[in-house]
């Protein structure tokens, strides 16, 4: 049957191969079936599957951005109450909903969990979150246990994994503007008057 052979070690065995082509095709399907080697190319595929999945969770990760913050607020917005109360406008770049529940929002480098956002926060593709910093979490929506300081401060977003998703700081602002990402969701943060969940402009 073999005109020409050679010998080829696969999984410590000895296998006699021709160099034809229907014969290599053989030795194809013996490395294939050989135990070992099942389990090295479904070790291959799970490794590939992890690592896919990290890309994707880390792609949403870097699609949300803490776009526009407002520390003083008196006459600007109120929120549902009519209160007129300090507030963070979160963005999605991507064009697919980001379930946010279980991310993290803190004004403190040593809590990273100072306020959980609640199960079922999902934030529509290319569209804003407003979450209100008035430190009263007994209110409807979403009200963190912090308020921010127009004297300065910082503000740091965490996923539910704690890696850090976005952060902004600023220094003492005595006029009614906010701070935001100009242009819209990629630039960097400006004073300017507030936009509110929309698009920033000058």
């Amino acid at each position: 049957m073999f005109t020409s052979s050679r010998y080829i070690y696969a999984d410590l065995k000895i296998f006699n191969q021709s160099a034809k082509s229907h014969d290599k095709q053989v030795f194809v399907i013996y490395i294939i079936h050989s135990k070992p080697m099942k389990y090295a190319i479904l070790s291959l595929l799970l490794i590939l599957a992890m690592s896919a999945c990290k890309d994707e969770e880390t792609l949403d990760v870097n699609q949300l951005v803490i776009n526009e913050v407002m520390s003083k607020n008196s006459i600007t917005m109120p929120d549902q109450n009519g209160e007129y109360d300090d507030w963070i406008e979160i963005y999605n770049l991507s064009s697919e909903p980001i379930d946010m529940s279980g991310y993290f929002l803190t004004d403190d480098n040593d809590e990273f969990t100072k306020w959980k956002f609640p199960p079922k926060t999902v934030i529509k593709a290319q569209n804003y979150l407003i979450v209100w910093a008035d430190g009263d979490t007994l209110q409807a929506g979403l009200h963190t246990n912090f308020k921010l300081s127009a004297l300065g401060e910082k503000l740091i977003l965490f996923s539910d994994k704690l890696e850090p998703v976005d952060k902004v700081s600023w220094e003492a602002q005595e006029l009614e503007l906010s701070f935001a990402r100009i242009p819209n969701g990629t630039g960097e943060f400006e004073w300017v008057k507030a936009s509110f969940a929309k698009v920033n402009t000058k």
